[in-house]
């Protein structure tokens, strides 16, 4: 399974939460592309793959050399388009400067780059969260016109998250499992 959305939306903490529901593992992918000193891994595409050929697991849909690879063996992805202005935003702006300040060590030893970073690197996080919002709204839409189609729950609040949670996907793991 699969979580799809801009940066700072939750992908990874609610990636987590479905992990934890279905029993499966949970592989956080920039963990898998981010090698030391920022620099892509080598083994990066190896290692979706091996992460896609488990039985079961969940991760986030992105880097777009990764996204086939996912969505070929992805029984579902779950499609975060929550409101970017008063939600998304402010929380990748919240990450941002509680990792910065806090100098959290993030994946391979990375942290965030100087605050100052925001206005001389076009792809700082807050920056490339706003300059990408909309390409899952093409991106998304397509893998259920894909062939074979992918199921996509698109869930557009706090509230569709916490619902769908506790009702569809608990219901599916129970019809699974018993």
């Amino acid at each position: 399974m699969a979580v799809a959305g801009v940066a700072g939306t939750g992908k990874t903490t609610l990636a987590g939460r479905i992990a934890a529901v279905i029993g499966a593992p949970h592989t956080e992918i920039d963990a898998l592309y981010h090698g030391q000193d920022w620099v892509p891994r080598e083994s990066f595409l190896d290692d979706v793959r091996s992460l896609a050929a488990q039985e079961t697991w969940t991760t986030e849909w992105q880097y777009n050399v990764a996204r086939p690879l996912v969505a070929e063996r992805a029984d579902l992805v779950v499609w975060l388009d929550l409101p970017f202005w008063t939600t998304t935003l402010p929380r990748v702006v919240r990450r941002t400067l509680r990792r910065r300040l806090r100098q959290e060590v993030l994946w391979n030893g990375n942290m965030e780059p100087p605050l100052h970073t925001f206005f001389t690197d076009p792809e700082h996080i807050v920056r490339w969260a706003i300059s990408t919002r909309f390409q899952y709204r093409a991106q998304v839409p397509a893998l259920e016109r894909a062939s074979p189609p992918v199921t996509v729950v698109r869930l557009r609040s706090k509230k569709e998250v916490e619902r769908w949670l506790e009702g569809p996907l608990q219901r599916a793991t129970r019809d699974n499992t018993g």
